[in-house]
């Protein structure tokens, strides 16, 4: 079942609307429910309403989320993980970032495993789950065809990534995969961020430290592979991998 919209007021409809909406939002409240009301992506908005209104038989008669996610944590959290896109039939499905799906599995097994959640599964926007000092966001926040948002989807959706780091002020972004990592250091570059030129390339394990002049903050970046199935059913990333990382984003923050 799909509730299209979900009864919110009308949203952003435009990239403009999107970068006027976002700007104007005063904390991450607002910014979260307007999110939320956002149809500036046509190609999205179809995409996330028909994958809800057709789900997999161990999905059938649950009513999904199907609109934009916002980001989800501590409001005041020092570090801030970064991913792709919601997943059709998880965040899509729950309306909370990497909930519902095996990738949001290892990932909160990971925070829990850190100290920055309360328990290490995620399964419903409310099973109970809070996070300590971390944000979870992603830089385009509707479920992508194929999970491959478009550049022009990226730039539309920036605003709203842009303004909710401005209004946390964290000061390390773990960073999942290399979309996440270029979407970013694209948001980051376009806050008057010091972006190191040529860029930083993604890497398990990269970092980089940035520096904002007129905040007169510095905000450190670490990459980690993306927590996809393709990635932790093949070991390519592992606990250990996830685990380390996690523990040097803690250095960062002592």
């Amino acid at each position: 079942m799909v509730t299209p919209g979900g009864g919110a007021a009308p949203g952003p409809t435009s990239p403009a609307g999107v970068a006027a909406a976002a700007t104007a939002a005063p904390d991450l409240a607002t910014l979260d429910h307007a999110v939320t009301t956002c149809r500036a992506c046509p190609r999205l908005v179809a995409w996330r309403e028909a994958v809800a209104a057709d789900p997999p038989a161990r999905y059938r008669g649950q009513t999904y989320w199907a609109r934009p996610v916002p980001g989800f944590g501590d409001p005041r959290a020092r570090v801030v993980v970064v991913g792709l896109a919601p997943a059709a039939h998880g965040a899509n499905r729950t309306g909370r970032m990497f909930t519902g799906d095996r990738s949001g599995d290892f990932l909160f097994a990971g925070l829990h495993r850190a100290g920055l959640a309360s328990q290490p599964t995620s399964t419903a926007a409310d099973d109970g789950l809070t996070l300590h000092d971390v944000r979870v966001t992603a830089p385009v926040r509707c479920a992508p065809p194929a999970n491959v948002p478009t550049p022009d989807e990226r730039r539309t959706c920036g605003p709203w990534l842009a303004r909710e780091l401005a209004l946390v002020a964290p000061r390390v972004a773990v960073v999942l995969g290399g979309f996440g990592w270029q979407a970013l250091l694209t948001t980051l570059a376009e806050q008057g961020w010091t972006v190191p030129r040529p860029r930083p390339a993604f890497a398990h394990g990269a970092e980089v430290t940035l520096h904002h002049a007129a905040q007169a903050r510095d905000l450190t970046l670490l990459g980690c592979y993306h927590v996809s199935q393709q990635n932790t059913f093949t070991g390519r990333l592992t606990p250990a991998m996830l685990d380390a990382v996690l523990h040097r984003a803690r250095e960062v923050i002592p």
